[in-house]
């Protein structure tokens, strides 16, 4: 609160205009006696107009004179017009009737006033457990420590224990009198100044309605993104608003409350205050309140989402005008261009590799090593096999399996030794169970197996017995 600060709001505060006015004693005993008095939130413009030439005629009856020579209606579009911004001018859905509210603005200038009138009653002590209830709220409710938690839990359990032993002894603590007169009255402030709160939320509600208007215009300028329908119902207020009628609208809060009121109704020391009427009031103001920011809301999400859709069909429409134009100059250049190749682009569309299309884990084939003689224990069995070394040409063994998988899903191993003869006997053969469990993607059937078979450089054929393997594509 510095003075650059009150200087700019003594300017341009509605609040403050009112205050400054040289007619405010008018304006805002018109606007209590019209609007917080009677609990009205939408006055139709006749209506509201009869009501302020009743004001002014009383006015002047006991002045004497004509104070105010201006007729009520033109009253009313002043204070409505945004210099003043004391009344809220709008026009109901489906009616043609100009209606009036306050203004959040005009409503705290006049809450002011309120508040400095004498007042019997001050009640510093409800209003220092209030707060002292709140902080403990706020300290019970961001303990993380399990500990800390359980033991303010128990803390209040022997609270409430020790009360109702007392009880019990019958040892009853009455609350006095002025203490209950206090609670009340900061009951009922707190009440009036929720219906205060609504419309200052309900102006919020425009002022962000307003922005996203802007945001939306700006697309229309070649800037900004298309904002979210539902950002209007999902800022803190808004939840904040939703929770609390959820509360009020409640048939275990109304019952609550309606039972508080009878109660409040019998003691003697409230009978002065008409505790059930005068909660009753501010229960009612509060529902009509609740809805009508319900309706709001509600309006100006409907509309919001209306504002976009268009948006969006503005900018399917755009993009279709582009897609015809293009077409228009593919026409236009048909049959001009040239046979060489004009412009290369590195593919038709874009490649998808579904996660459902990769094939599943394989494990890999562990070969088994059986110990047996080959022949007799004196057979004659040349060492230079152990020495001789054949180089198998894996790239070759590759571009088999792949043009052999060109014309269908799977091959097997013995139809590819079939259709592409065996060079080097088994080291070939290891060379392909090799691929099939490194390299490719294959399937190794160890229950069922195969034979397959070729014919070495001596023209010998041999055979071998393999568990079944299939390549796949």
């Amino acid at each position: 609160m510095d003075f650059q600060t009150l200087s700019n709001q003594r300017q341009n505060h509605a609040a403050w205009r009112l205050l400054s006015a040289t007619h405010a004693p008018m304006i805002c005993s018109f606007l209590h006696a019209a609007f917080i008095a009677m609990g009205a939130r939408a006055i139709p413009r006749p209506l509201l107009a009869s009501k302020l030439d009743d004001h002014l005629s009383r006015l002047h009856a006991a002045a004497g004179d004509t104070l105010y020579p201006k007729s009520a209606t033109a009253y009313l579009d002043d204070w409505a017009s945004d210099e003043r911004g004391w009344l809220r001018k709008f026009y109901p859905a489906g009616q043609d009737e100009a209606h009036y509210d306050l203004t959040p603005s005009s409503e705290m200038a006049i809450a002011w006033l309120d508040g400095l009138a004498p007042r019997d009653l001050i009640g510093t002590g409800a209003r220092l457990d209030t707060v002292f209830g709140q902080l403990q709220q706020i300290a019970d409710g961001s303990q993380l420590d399990p500990r800390a938690r359980v033991a303010a839990l128990k803390r209040r359990k022997a609270e409430i224990d020790a009360e109702i032993t007392r009880v019990q002894s019958g040892r009853i603590d009455l609350m006095d009198p002025s203490e209950a007169r206090e609670r009340f009255l900061l009951a009922d402030a707190i009440a009036r100044g929720l219906v205060t709160d609504f419309r200052a939320l309900e102006q919020n509600f425009r002022t962000l309605d307003r922005r996203l208007r802007e945001q939306i215009a700006a697309i229309d300028a070649g800037g900004g993104v298309l904002p979210d329908c539902d950002l209007l119902g999902e800022t803190d207020e808004a939840r904040s608003f939703r929770a609390f009628r959820d509360q009020l609208m409640s048939p275990s809060r109304q019952d609550a409350l309606a039972e508080l009121m009878r109660k409040l109704a019998a003691l003697d020391c409230l009978r002065e205050f008409g505790p059930a009427g005068r909660m009753q009031r501010s229960r009612d103001a509060l529902m009509e309140a609740g809805d009508e920011a319900q309706r709001t809301l509600k309006r100006l999400s409907d509309q919001l989402r209306r504002n976009v859709g268009d948006q969006a069909r503005l900018e399917s429409r755009r993009i279709m005008h582009l897609m015809r134009d293009i077409e228009h100059h593919a026409l236009a250049l048909r049959g001009k261009v040239g046979d060489g190749a004009f412009m290369e682009i590195d593919e038709t569309g874009p490649s998808v590799g579904l996660p459902m299309e990769r094939p599943l884990f394989s494990p890999p084939f562990k070969p088994k090593v059986t110990q047996h003689a080959i022949g007799g224990r004196d057979a004659d069995v040349g060492i230079d096999a152990l020495f001789r070394q054949d180089l198998v040409d894996t790239t070759r063994l590759l571009s088999n399996v792949r043009r052999a998988l060109q014309t269908r899903r799977q091959v097997t191993l013995a139809t590819l030794a079939a259709e592409y003869p065996i060079r080097h006997g088994l080291a070939e053969l290891s060379a392909y169970v090799h691929l099939a469990t490194h390299e490719l993607q294959a399937a190794i059937d160890d229950d069922r197996t195969e034979v397959v078979a070729w014919t070495d450089e001596s023209g010998c054929r041999r055979e071998a017995t393999l568990p079944l393997i299939i390549y796949t594509a």
